[in-house]
């Protein structure tokens, strides 16, 4: 069975590849599927997508590509990531809430830039856009910028001084709530996915009213599979999701050169998602669709 890699990212957030060129690596390392979940944007979907569809009707070794995102959302003062895959990404009503985020995000990415410019730090929101044209603008971009300008010695050193939620400079943003983001996942027809559970360190008590509370909201699956999971971790995330009937997921969290010997499809050497994951998504959805739709408002 193939292995598929259903968490990624390319330069429209904060990794290094462009889509298209994430395609082509995924066909590389013989993925049978990538789902693109960039934070809170979908721009780079359709470049990935007619590049799979290029390559397929060329006769070519092609890989499906799954149009997903990733929201950045908040629970009380704890950050929680929900993946939505499968979604229909292209929906106006979508494109427009996502915008708001974008809209957030630049008025705080404005803020910093001017707290870090008190800082004595050559910096300005333009400058960071010209230098990552089309992206959305992440505190990972900050990073790159503050090491390769030589004001930090390391990327970490950048967060540990300046990025970092307990810094001076930094400036929080509104953002959504998990059950927001599931809701207007499930709106586009989407599937779901609480993001990397173990990274929250939440506790165990505290992580399970969070998946319960979720599941009542439509949450329709968790990551079992991560770069960064431990043999414990991975039990602990397969029993959630046999204990309230949740769909399996993984994937690498690849972000190119910004996630240093973290590879697609592997992680760090070990990670395997394997294919069915997703072809119970599929049934999933198909199941869903299926189903009488009470009361839904279109979109």
């Amino acid at each position: 069975m193939r292995a598929v890699d259903l968490h990624t990212h390319s330069n429209k957030s904060d990794g290094s590849y462009p889509p298209a060129e994430l395609v082509d690596y995924a066909i590389e390392k013989g993925l049978g599927a990538v789902a693109l979940t960039d934070h809170d944007t979908t721009d780079g979907l359709a470049e990935a997508i007619a590049r799979a569809e290029e390559l397929s009707l060329a006769g070519k070794p092609s890989v499906e590509v799954i149009p997903g995102i990733e929201f950045s959302t908040k629970l009380d003062s704890q950050d929680v990531h929900i993946v939505g895959l499968c979604i229909a990404y292209d929906s106006p009503v979508f494109r427009t809430r996502l915008q708001e985020f974008v809209d957030s995000r630049t008025g705080r990415n404005i803020k910093m830039c001017r707290n870090l410019q008190e800082a004595g730090i050559d910096i300005t929101y333009e400058k960071l856009q010209a230098e990552n044209p089309g992206a959305v603008i992440t505190r990972a971009h900050y990073a790159s910028y503050l090491f390769e300008k030589g004001y930090v010695q390391s990327r970490k050193e950048a967060f540990d001084r300046y990025l970092g939620d307990h810094t001076k400079y930094f400036v929080p943003r509104e953002k959504v709530t998990p059950a927001q983001a599931v809701k207007l996942i499930l709106e586009v027809d989407g599937i779901p996915i609480l993001a990397h559970p173990p990274l929250y360190h939440m506790g165990k008590e505290r992580l399970e009213n969070l998946v319960a509370s979720l599941k009542e909201d439509g949450l329709m699956g968790i990551e079992v599979l991560y770069s960064t999971y431990t043999n414990q971790d991975e039990r602990d995330m397969l029993r959630l999701a046999e204990k309230y009937d949740l769909l399996r997921s993984g994937g690498s969290d690849f972000h190119g050169k910004n996630k240093p010997n973290l590879d697609l499809g592997v992680g760090f050497g070990k990670l395997f998602v394997p294919e069915e994951y997703l072809t119970a998504m599929k049934h999933a959805l198909q199941e869903k669709n299926e189903a009488p739709q009470k009361g839904r408002a279109d979109i």
